[in-house]
Order: C-alpha cells, then sequence, then structure tokens
C-alpha cells in the first residue's frame, strides 16, 4: 500500500468514526436519556445513519468514490442542523420558525457553554464529515 492509498484509507475511517460517534451520541441522547427528538432531529437523523454503513462499507471495500455520496448526505443534514440551531438561538428564526409536530424544535434538551445543543453537535460532525469527504475527492483525483 502507498502512501497515497493509506492516507485516503485514513481519511475514510475518520470520516466514518465522526459518523459513528455522531449516530450512537444521538442514540444516547434519545434510549437512554429519553430525550424525544424533534422533526428536524429526524431529519437529521436520516441523513447521518446511513453513513455509518456506508463509509465503513467503503472503508473496508477501499471505495473512496463513496466521498461523493458522503459529501451530499452532509451537505444536506449539515444545512438541516445549521437551521435547526439558528431555530434555538437566534430570536428571528424562533419568531418565524415552522411547526415542529409535538415536540419544538426551538427546546434545547442540553445548552453545554450556553452554545453547544444537539443540532450543533450534529452541524459539528455533518462539518468534519464533508471536509474529509473533500479531501478523500481532490486526493483520489490527483491519481488519475
Amino acid at each position: 500500500m502507498n502512501k497515497k492509498e493509506k492516507a485516503l484509507e485514513n481519511l475514510l475511517i475518520s470520516a466514518w468514526g465522526i459518523s459513528l460517534i455522531a449516530t450512537l451520541g444521538s442514540l444516547y441522547f434519545s434510549e437512554v436519556l429519553k430525550f424525544i427528538p424533534c422533526d428536524l432531529c429526524w431529519f437529521q437523523r436520516i441523513f447521518m445513519y446511513p453513513q455509518v454503513i456506508l463509509l465503513g462499507l467503503a472503508a473496508i471495500r477501499k471505495e473512496y468514490g463513496i466521498a461523493r455520496y458522503s459529501l451530499t448526505l452532509s451537505i444536506i443534514g449539515g444545512t438541516i442542523s445549521l437551521y435547526h440551531y439558528l431555530m434555538q438561538k437566534i430570536p428571528f428564526f424562533q419568531e418565524h420558525s415552522i411547526s415542529c409536530g409535538r415536540v419544538p424544535c426551538t427546546g434545547q434538551y442540553i445548552n453545554w457553554f450556553g452554545f453547544i445543543t444537539i443540532p450543533f453537535l450534529a452541524l459539528i460532525a455533518f462539518f468534519l464529515i464533508s471536509v474529509l469527504s473533500i479531501i478523500i475527492i481532490r486526493k483520489a483525483k490527483e491519481g488519475n
């Protein structure tokens, strides 16, 4: 295995690890701490959970092309996370927010250090996976 291939493999494993931690964290909040997810939380899960499987299988098979799909999922999921976070923290977005089912999307189960909420954690995970995906795409193109 050459140096470039090892770097690609490490990047893919890192992206997988981030998706796994994000998924396990969201399951911990809902299944152990019994925080009921709002509708926007469910949409964020829809774009994070499949990445555990996709990135895990891609890492095993060394299929670096998966980064395009992971980037797409992360951009969409990250956009939802950003909107959700803005709904929680910015009065303008709170006043003009959509109805979010039986659990309000403006609610904050956690508020660590005054700014870290569950959507913020998801946003960070989506952002990191996006950055790693972009790096994988660029490094994979270098060899072609």
